[in-house]
């Protein structure tokens, strides 16, 4: 895996150096042939290692001597490796490659050509509420217009919730028109993509400052982008880089209904995993900086005592103590933000996981299939992901009851 931070030319030579190819080519027909035994982690490095040495060698490779798994059931692992190691050939190279280089034999675990899906201007988009809507935006967005003209062209949608609540918190209609088109609209590159939200950043958090209206973007996002998993993966880390959802919306929306048939797939890990590091890493950032400041207060303080009020000449660099408190709860807040993730998580798993067992048993079946496999060891995953972080949590919520 060491290699996978090499270029490509020093990657091939790289190899050539340490292994014969036949010697590589024997080891990653060995790992094959073991793949019903190893675990969800190890799969999946092999998976993104499998990958990226394809793409430095052309993606030539022994396909016919894999075939068995064209015929498996697709979650099983040897058809579950592949079709994920098609999945990060594309991000390393085009689709009509990856085509090309692989037999047609294989066609029922290639990825789909990674294009977006924008339903208002597809055969028969006359009939949907929406696509007046949203070609009037289309017009407005390449005229340049500012987010305040962008939300003027979504006031006439009417909201498909009014029937079952009186009061709906948000409008699902003008979440899915905004989102879809400015996706579409920005398509061609990461960086039209990042441009056009970071212009309208305004009009999605007026249209998302609830958590189910969060969940509604992420949905009309996987519509649009759902034959690209990089897309998705790269446009949910800037959602959450830039505050437009939260952490716990993307835990709701992997475990959603509407996700239930990704939820095996890498890519739906790699943002469960990325969105954890993040909240993760803003907590540690949070607690650093009051921890930092909290010295310097004390500092301050400790000197004060220890001279005369006339000779005390305060550090202009150390805080306040109003500073301070703002800074502890900004940081309760979001430690507040970290458990309600964690715990969000785990419920999710008891819920899909006691679903199925009760399914088995009613049904009269082993509960042990590759679904429980894949789902069992991403908890366990995760969890060791979070250990520490969770049994920190878990002692402060023992200390608080206790007081």
């Amino acid at each position: 895996m060491d290699h996978c931070s090499l270029n490509c030319v020093n990657y091939s030579q790289a190899v050539c150096h340490k292994f014969k190819r036949f010697q590589l080519a024997q080891a990653t027909e060995m790992m094959f042939d073991r793949l019903n035994y190893m675990k969800t982690a190890c799969i999946e490095r092999f998976a993104t290692w499998f990958a990226y040495h394809l793409s430095n060698f052309q993606f030539k490779w022994s396909w016919e001597d894999w075939s068995e798994c064209i015929h498996q059931d697709a979650e099983l692992p040897k058809a579950k490796f592949c079709k994920e190691t098609f999945q990060k050939c594309l991000r390393l190279s085009y689709h009509q490659r990856i085509l090309d280089n692989v037999p047609e034999t294989f066609q029922p675990l290639l990825p789909f050509r990674p294009a977006p899906h924008y339903k208002y201007e597809k055969e028969g988009a006359g009939s949907l509420p929406g696509t007046m809507a949203a070609h009037q935006l289309i017009a407005s967005i390449k005229a340049k217009c500012t987010p305040e003209e962008a939300i003027q062209c979504l006031r006439e949608l009417k909201n498909p919730l009014m029937d079952e609540d009186d009061e709906p918190s948000y409008n699902p209609l003008k979440i899915d028109v905004f989102v879809s088109t400015l996706l579409n609209l920005g398509h061609k590159s990461f960086s039209h993509s990042f441009a056009a939200m970071a212009k309208f950043h305004y009009v999605f958090r007026s249209l998302a400052e609830h958590e189910d209206a969060q969940i509604c973007i992420l949905n009309t996002m996987y519509e649009v982008w759902s034959t690209n998993q990089q897309r998705m993966v790269v446009l949910i880390d800037k959602m959450l880089k830039t505050q437009i959802v939260e952490p716990s919306a993307v835990a709701n929306w992997i475990f959603s209904e509407k996700m239930s048939q990704d939820l095996n797939s890498f890519y739906v890990w790699e943002i469960l995993h990325s969105t954890i590091k993040k909240m993760n890493k803003h907590v540690n950032k949070l607690q650093t900086e009051f921890e930092e400041a909290q010295d310097k207060l004390d500092a301050a303080e400790r000197k004060a005592r220890e001279m005369d009020e006339e000779d005390y000449d305060r550090d202009p660099e150390a805080p306040t103590e109003e500073r301070v408190e703002r800074m502890e709860e900004t940081l309760e807040a979001a430690q507040g933000q970290q458990k309600n993730l964690f715990l969000i998580i785990f419920q999710r798993f008891i819920i899909i996981l006691t679903n199925h067992l009760a399914h088995c048993e009613s049904e009269s079946i082993d509960h042990n299939t590759a679904w429980y496999k894949w789902i069992i060891e991403r908890l366990q995953q995760v969890f060791l992901m979070v250990t520490s972080v969770v049994f920190i949590t878990a002692v402060t919520v023992k200390y608080e009851d206790n007081i």
